[in-house]
């Protein structure tokens, strides 16, 4: 599988990307490339401009109406509560990565991780 280039948004813990890149993916995180605070329109485009798949925890860009997957390099929603601990995140992420050679490519699709379930359309 080829590696996949995400966009770690700002509601992901700071150790999301070292877990990325523990699977061999590159990550870049929005924090470190002036997107604190971006809107969610900025965001998506700052990720698709640089080809790079969003992992985000902001279930509006679930919206498949507002971010069709297929204009995208793929869209990973994690369904997290907010008193989620960032062990918790990461774990869900982890389940998600282990998975995705399975439904590789990623581009174009929208897959929204939560507890014990995948979910991925196009």
């Amino acid at each position: 599988m080829k590696a996949v280039q995400f966009l770690i948004d700002e509601d992901l813990p700071r150790s999301t990307a070292d877990l990325v890149r523990e699977f061999g993916h590159g990550a870049v995180d929005g924090r470190d490339v002036g997107l604190r605070g971006a809107t969610d329109r900025r965001i998506i485009s700052y990720a698709k401009e640089r080809n790079l798949c969003l992992t985000t925890g902001d279930y509006d860009f679930a919206d498949m109406r507002s971010y069709p997957p297929s204009a995208h390099c793929g869209i990973v929603v994690l369904r997290i509560r907010r008193d989620s601990t960032a062990r918790s995140i990461l774990d869900l992420l982890n389940a998600f990565l282990q998975k995705l050679d399975v439904i590789s490519p990623i581009a174009g699709k929208l897959a929204i991780v939560e507890p014990g379930r995948l979910r991925v359309g196009s």
